[in-house]
């Protein structure tokens, strides 16, 4: 609880390239604190989505997502980070939107697989949203995104299968396991700064270049 306090304002160095981590289901910008504190110590600078409690997909979700990426895109393409249901939600944002997309790192999303499986919270899902999770109100796509994409998953999530949040070969150019259940993908420090490592090193990889300030 004492990791949601603390401003929503943009974090990390004003020049360092942009950054938006995307809330799970019924999580808000307070809930990604401290990922967004850790990309922001790793040099970017980071964004909430600026879009409330996300209470699953509804039919402006990605024209909503647009706009947002259209205004962080300062010339150089934004990362796109989501946790859990906002993972799914940024995978789609790159096919949607691919021209403001850099990457899209997932962290314990349910990607992979049957909807309707592969976690425990499709009930509450449905109850909320209004719609079956496996017919959205706009297209998710199949397959890896079109732009580099890093999955962060977890054997002790407790909420997603370690399967879907993995992905298949073909789903995703990197996944690397963290060693914390679903709410620590989102608050616990070590894992995070764990996560903010590969990222950086990730994007590195996939560009040829360090796009970010090492940490001091």
């Amino acid at each position: 609880m004492l990791a949601r306090l603390g401003h929503l304002n943009p974090r990390g160095p004003e020049e360092g390239p942009p950054a938006m981590v995307i809330p799970g289901f019924l999580a808000s910008d307070r809930a990604t604190m401290e990922i967004r504190r850790a990309l922001a110590r790793s040099g970017w600078r980071v964004h909430g989505w600026g879009m409330g409690v996300n209470r699953g997909a509804r039919p402006d979700t990605m024209i909503r997502i647009g706009e947002r990426l259209d205004a962080l895109n300062d010339g150089r393409k934004v990362l796109l980070v989501g946790w859990s249901l906002g993972g799914l939600f940024a995978r789609a944002a790159a096919r949607h939107h691919q021209h403001h997309v850099r990457a899209v790192v997932t962290l314990a999303s349910p990607f992979s697989g049957d909807l309707k499986t592969n976690n425990n919270v499709r009930w509450l899902y449905e109850r909320i949203a209004g719609h079956h999770v496996d017919h959205p109100p706009f297209q998710r796509g199949v397959g890896k995104p079109p732009v580099p994409t890093l999955a962060f998953w977890s054997r002790r999530d407790g909420i997603v299968a370690p399967n879907a949040a993995r992905g298949a070969e073909h789903e995703v150019d990197e996944a690397i396991e963290l060693d914390t259940h679903h709410m620590g993908m989102a608050t616990w420090r070590p894992a995070l700064s764990h996560a903010s490592h590969h990222i950086r090193r990730f994007v590195e990889e996939h560009e040829g270049a360090c796009p970010i300030r090492r940490d001091r």
